[in-house]
């Protein structure tokens, strides 16, 4: 359940970093507003996921996935250029989160 919940925690970090980033300083409030609710949501699962397992593990797991999905999301929307590199350094991250979790 930890690891659901910290892969989840994870996935609203990207939402969150994307939130604030068209929030442009807090000054629009849905974008303002989904910031709000996402960074306590994402952190309120790291601090559960944290309870069960190690804090070094799910720490990188959850920067990796929400770092990963924000550059993604960006690439997909047109707000970040994509190119080869860039994809297969994300696919270099995922594979590191899910090493982490074979390891663990």
């Amino acid at each position: 359940m930890s690891w659901l919940v910290l892969v989840l925690s994870g996935v609203l970090e990207a939402v969150w970093a994307t939130a604030l980033g068209r929030s442009e300083g807090f000054t629009r409030l849905v974008p303002t507003l989904v910031f709000a609710v996402s960074v306590v949501a994402s952190m309120v699962g790291l601090a559960y996921a944290m309870r069960t397992l190690p804090v070094g593990t799910s720490y990188a797991v959850w920067v990796g996935i929400g770092a990963a999905l924000t550059v993604a999301y960006a690439m997909a929307t047109g707000e970040e250029a994509a190119s080869v590199a860039k994809v297969l350094l994300l696919l270099g991250i995922v594979g590191c989160v899910i090493g982490l979790k074979l390891l663990h």
